[in-house]
């Protein structure tokens, strides 16, 4: 009889599976309007066209994707002689992203940030800010301030892409680009050494919506060209998808509606043949011998633990606590601040020269401000400790 009930109820389950993803699968699909800016995304708001123009715009470009924080692309030397995009809804960076941006940048190399909120550092800063209208029952029109572009000639957008401005910047150190119909200033300039910084404050200008219209086609082009053709453009997917390290199979899973309600649905099913079908036993607890008294099989074992974890960041922190703490014992540096003080102080102490000091203390600051760090950046921070301790000898 149980058996036969059972039975009945997995069939039940199953049958009611089946329909729940035909009726999914027929179902009239709606418009997606979230502004994901993602260069996967077909849907109005992906910049999937765009992407797939920026040879045109930049011919013979080697075109790369990163999806690492600002600072860990641009520490890398294969980025040097390159520009750099960024596409997102917000960007919001760290002080040491921003001091690596900033130093790119004087090196000569030209960044582009299209945002409609560039966080509270870039505020800071460059004294920027940016407003939005609602008026979204009113298309939107724009032009560049640029005599070589015709500054009488103004680009007509679809409704809600171009309703946002900078209320505020610093008109002494800001080249104004572009402005709306309302002469509002959209597109910025920041002469920075030998490059310049360009910061746009609509980026659904570079959605699919706006792609597909001729002149917004047109204008968005005609902005990214101010960025200098090189023989690498990076196109950042940080600020859009997330860290590389946050990918996971259920992640793809769950961006499907009609997989994760099947799942959902699968997973009910499972739950309620659990309470209803099974009693509880009780799980022998199996008997654990003690680890042997030794170091070796300690530190197996600790390591062990780690592994499995997968903590880097602790793994890290750990590490560069466990180094500075070497650093004043043994020879006796102050480490209250790793700032420039504490640079000079290594390069002092041990002959180092200036560019490896600045690089490794600026790393380990990096490091510490990570909520997330990769397998390559751990691997990253022990050479550098491997090839402190090489030098110093």
């Amino acid at each position: 009889m149980k058996s036969k009930s059972l039975k009945i109820y997995l069939i039940s389950a199953g049958i009611l599976l089946v329909l729940y993803i035909i009726a999914e699968a027929n179902r009239p699909k709606s418009i997606n309007w979230i502004d994901t800016l993602n260069h996967n995304d077909k849907i109005p708001f992906g910049t999937y066209i765009m992407f797939e123009r920026l040879n045109d715009i930049y011919p013979g470009a080697h075109i790369v994707t990163y999806r690492q924080p600002v600072y860990s692309v641009l520490a890398e030397d294969s980025v040097k002689n390159t520009s750099y995009i960024i596409v997102a809804p917000d960007v919001e960076l760290t002080e040491t992203d921003y001091d690596q941006l900033v130093k790119y940048v004087k090196a000569g190399n030209d960044v582009f940030i299209g945002a409609k909120y560039f966080g509270k550092l870039i505020k800071k800063e460059l004294k920027v800010e940016t407003r939005q209208t609602f008026n979204l029952n009113k298309a939107d029109s724009v032009h560049f301030l640029s005599p070589a572009l015709n500054p009488d000639k103004y680009y007509g957008l679809l409704k809600g892409v171009g309703n946002i401005y900078f209320n505020n910047f610093d008109t002494s150190k800001t080249i104004v680009i572009g402005e709306n119909a309302e002469h509002r200033a959209n597109f910025l300039k920041f002469k920075m050494g030998k490059g310049a910084l360009y910061l746009m404050a609509n980026p659904k200008f570079f959605g699919n919506y706006s792609m597909l219209n001729v002149q917004g086609r047109a204008y968005a082009s005609t902005a990214l060209s101010f960025v200098k053709n090189t023989d690498q453009v990076i196109w950042d997917e940080y600020y859009t998808i997330g860290d590389e390290t946050n990918d996971s199979p259920m992640r793809v899973f769950f961006s499907h509606a009609t997989l994760a309600w099947a799942y959902y649905i699968t997973l009910f099913s499972l739950l309620a043949f659990v309470l209803f079908e099974i009693k509880r036993r009780q799980r022998v607890i199996p008997v654990i011998e003690p680890l042997s008294n030794s170091t070796l099989d300690f530190v197996n074992v600790v390591g062990q633990v780690y592994y499995e974890k997968r903590d880097n960041a602790n793994i890290a922190r750990k590490n560069i606590l466990y180094f500075l703490s070497r650093l004043r014992d043994e020879f006796q540096i102050k480490t209250n601040s790793l700032d420039a003080e504490f640079k000079e102080n290594l390069s002092g102490k041990f002959g180092f020269d200036k560019t490896f000091s600045e690089n490794f203390v600026d790393y380990l600051n990096y490091i510490n401000e990570k909520d997330h760090v990769t397998d390559r950046d751990l691997i990253k921070l022990d050479n550098f400790i491997e090839e402190f301790y090489t030098k110093s000898r």
